[in-house]
């Protein structure tokens, strides 16, 4: 009888700590590699996480070779870390143990979810696709690389250069396509393989790719929740785009711009403000939930601090995902915080081709986000350039700054 009571009594307590919650554990500071899975692959990425001083929030940052981005201000709530992704409607919701975690990366859309990814992540790991000393080859993919994705459910081609710089088995770079570029890709070559990949919160890629025998690469572009692509690469020292300034232009019998549209406050802004008389005027066409609109206002923003005493204006024309203020209102004036944006920033309806097309019917067609409009003194488009090569492109970047502050000083200078 004391035998059958001892194991009744061990039973109990078994029972009772097997239903006992175990430990919230909050997330350890410092850098994780984290993955995110989809089709039987797993695209890498490195996050740095700290807890803030006011002990309840932390920050993220996504780091993608040089470049540092900052999440929203992410919290832990009953047992999981949550990150936001407000601008691109998109958030991270992982169960941490301390130095693991594991959950869900969620894209969203009208409020509901449109689409998820598994997220797990381990703490102290800070590499991609191998650990140091793991890639050995002889391959190297430095230099210009001349690009066709290929869609192959529709058919549809896209060209491309790719700009790489490797060292030892380190590869950084970028593709540039004709209506923006792929950011800040980094990753390795070992053996006849290229790997890369990159997130910012809203672009999810992943590249992955096989020296063929004649030196050229080929293989397969995974990215965000769906979108599937092959690709193949030849070394091309002479690889170019069409002329960025060429692909989107005024319609016969045009010779500017203009527009009606309210910002967040509820100001309407038109060329014809007073704030534009007599100035050179920058329209950047733009959208909050737009990496590469990210990239470029990261430069306009701080460049307009600097240079608006010389007598030169700027103005946003945000097209969004919805045309209801009370949905893109928050989402532009978290982005004009975001980048310290001192020039007025519209919503000029969302990103489809009926809604461009209505606002700016002057214009052949809004191909790119962003595009941007120079117009001169006395209102006459002098340029239109489409896309952005943003600083994940080298030397690409370099000369966008120097083309823009040779054009601006241009403008500026003219009577």
């Amino acid at each position: 009888m004391r035998l059958l009571l001892s194991f009744g009594i061990l039973s109990i307590f078994t029972l009772i700590a097997a239903f006992r919650p175990s430990p919230v554990t909050p997330p350890q500071n410092g850098i994780w590699r984290a993955t995110l899975s989809r089709d039987k692959q797993k695209l890498p990425l490195i996050l740095d996480i700290s807890k803030n001083s006011d002990g309840k929030t932390y920050t993220v940052n996504i780091i993608n070779g040089t470049e540092k981005l900052k999440m929203d201000s992410s919290y832990f709530q009953n047992d999981s870390l949550v990150i936001p992704m407000m601008m691109f409607d998109a958030k991270i919701i992982a169960k941490s143990t301390g130095d693991e975690l594991k959950g869900t990366y969620y894209r969203y859309a009208n409020g509901k979810v449109a689409g998820s990814l598994p997220f797990e992540a381990v703490q102290g790991e800070n590499y991609k696709f191998f650990k140091k000393g793991e890639a050995k080859s002889s391959r190297n993919v430095s230099g210009k690389w001349a690009t066709t994705f290929t869609n192959p459910a529709s058919g549809d081609e896209t060209i491309a250069v790719g700009n790489f710089t490797q060292q030892g088995t380190d590869v950084t770079g970028s593709f540039l396509t004709p209506t923006g570029d792929y950011r800040f890709l980094t990753g390795s070559v070992n053996g006849d393989s290229l790997y890369l990949s990159t997130f910012d919160g809203s672009f999810a890629m992943l590249f992955k790719a096989a020296f063929q025998p004649d030196g050229s690469l080929k293989g397969s572009q995974w990215s965000g929740i769906k979108a599937y692509k092959t690709w193949t690469a030849r070394p091309d020292a002479n690889a170019k785009l069409p002329d960025a300034t060429k692909m989107t232009f005024l319609k016969p019998g045009f010779e500017s711009v203009d527009f009606s549209l309210k910002d967040t406050k509820g100001k309407t802004w038109t060329l014809k403000d007073p704030r534009f008389a007599g100035k050179p005027v920058i329209i950047q066409i733009m959208g909050s939930w737009c990496p590469n609109c990210m990239d470029e206002t990261n430069y306009l923003a701080p460049w307009y601090k600097k240079n608006k005493k010389r007598g030169v204006e700027i103005v946003g024309l945000s097209f969004e995902r919805s045309d209801k203020p009370e949905i893109s209102n928050p989402k532009i004036d978290r982005m004009v915080s975001r980048f310290g944006i001192e020039y007025p920033v519209v919503l000029a309806g969302t990103s489809s081709e009926e809604s461009t097309a209505k606002a700016l019917p002057m214009l052949n067609k809004i191909m790119s986000y962003p595009t941007t409009i120079f117009i001169d003194k006395h209102g006459k488009v002098r340029e239109i350039h489409t896309g952005f090569n943003g600083p994940g492109t080298g030397h690409y970047y370099d000369e966008f700054v120097a083309d823009f502050n040779t054009l601006m000083d241009k403008l500026i200078s003219e009577k």
